[in-house]
């Protein structure tokens, strides 16, 4: 049973969450305040995080970085009464799976925690490459038993390659794939991230040539014959 942790402050939407996931057999538990979130993190090791932007004790996306810089790799969907496409966007490129503005329909909520997670466990099955390797376990990519030091972003944009060798992604398709939604309006974010990778890769003694890039069209991952 996948078990999610609500970190939201007003008691009536944290409830009211709750009981709309219980419902779909989801093991749930809440808090109130990040400190609280923190602890219950370690202690429960949920399946998915859903975190509000506007906490007592700290703001959610500053919560949110300092769970990226711990490693905690679980997916994350954030809640928010802001409009504002600059806080989504800091928020998706500090590692949030989603972005859910208030106020929402509970059945709306549950089907993008059903979504996420969908696609958190898709991608989580090792796939066999032979000069990166994948493990899943631990959401990490190795070339030479080294790790390579990636972003949340940056991991789950090459896992969309790896799984799919030679097969051409256009911009958007990426951004679907590493954001379940309300990702980036400007495409060529992805440009940024294939940089950071191809540095990466080059620095660990990696070919960064492994990211090819097709002009007008995207990009794909491809080994030497």
């Amino acid at each position: 049973m996948n078990a999610i942790l609500i970190i939201e402050d007003e008691i009536e939407i944290a409830e009211l969450i709750s009981f709309a996931l219980k419902r779909e057999g989801f093991c749930v538990d809440y808090c109130h305040s990040a400190q609280t979130g923190l602890q219950l993190l370690e202690q429960l090791h949920p399946s998915l995080l859903i975190l509000d932007v506007g906490l007592p004790d700290t703001d959610g996306l500053t919560f949110l970085k300092n769970l990226r810089a711990k490693d905690f790799t679980l997916p994350v969907i954030m809640l928010t009464a802001r409009n504002d496409e600059i806080d989504r966007i800091l928020g998706l490129e500090l590692g949030a799976d989603d972005y859910v503005g208030k106020p929402f329909s509970p059945r709306e909520l549950t089907a993008r925690v059903k979504a996420v997670l969908k696609r958190s466990q898709l991608i989580s099955s090792h796939l066999p490459v032979k000069i990166l390797q994948m493990h899943s376990d631990r959401q990490q990519i190795t070339y030479q038993e080294k790790i390579l030091p990636l972003t949340l972003a940056e991991y789950r944009l090459l896992t969309v390659l790896l799984a799919h060798p030679k097969r051409v992604f256009s911009r958007e398709q990426l951004l679907t794939s590493i954001f379940t939604s309300n990702h980036p309006s400007d495409a060529r974010t992805i440009d940024t991230h294939i940089k950071s990778l191809r540095k990466k890769l080059r620095e660990a003694g990696a070919d960064a040539a492994l990211i090819q890039t097709h002009r007008g069209m995207g990009y794909s991952y491809q080994e030497p014959n």
